[in-house]
């Protein structure tokens, strides 16, 4: 069934906290908030919109690191400090004209519900809170931050048929 609902997404979106990263938030003395992202997990995000995905990011949190992070994957579309992520997600898929059918949303935690049970394909990590992993499409085997994102990006690739045109571009000709 998750490939059958990955068939027709055309916009991915990805809560940060859990997905891109652990979950740790790191904090310094001077209050400076650092992250750690998967490098894989963003090849995946770059190949995902090479394949004519968009992509966009919907965090309750906001840092610095995060917004450098989305520029330097190409993601144009991000929203952080956001309370309402339903809200930010019906804006995005109001303006970019895409059916919530057509809209996958990666979450872990409760707050991100309202969003996962509106789009088409809601997906997840296993450390995700029990009732998060019982309403996703699909649950990943690799954590967050730990090539969840990859997993997923490959998912919706494999299943629109454009994840062997991405690899061709690193396995050459002989293939």
């Amino acid at each position: 069934m998750p490939l059958t609902r990955a068939q027709s997404i055309r916009l991915a979106a990805f809560d940060v906290d859990g997905i891109l990263t652990d979950g740790g938030i790191y904090l310094s003395d001077s209050g400076e908030e650092f992250k750690r992202f998967n490098s894989m997990d963003g090849h995946g995000l770059k190949m995902l919109k090479a394949s004519g995905v968009e992509l966009a990011i919907i965090t309750g949190r906001t840092s610095r690191c995060v917004e450098l992070r989305a520029r330097d994957l190409g993601i144009p579309h991000l929203y952080q400090g956001v309370q309402d992520k339903l809200g930010a997600m019906q804006k995005l898929l109001a303006r970019l004209q895409v059916a919530p059918t057509a809209a996958a949303f990666m979450g872990d935690d409760v707050v991100d519900l309202p969003v996962m049970l509106h789009v088409g394909l809601a997906l997840s990590v296993p450390e995700a809170a029990q009732v998060v992993r019982d309403r996703a499409h699909y649950v990943t085997r690799r954590s967050g931050g730990h090539g969840a994102v990859r997993e997923a990006c490959e998912l919706l690739m494999s299943a629109q048929g454009t994840l062997d045109r991405q690899l061709a571009t690193y396995l050459g000709a002989g293939a």
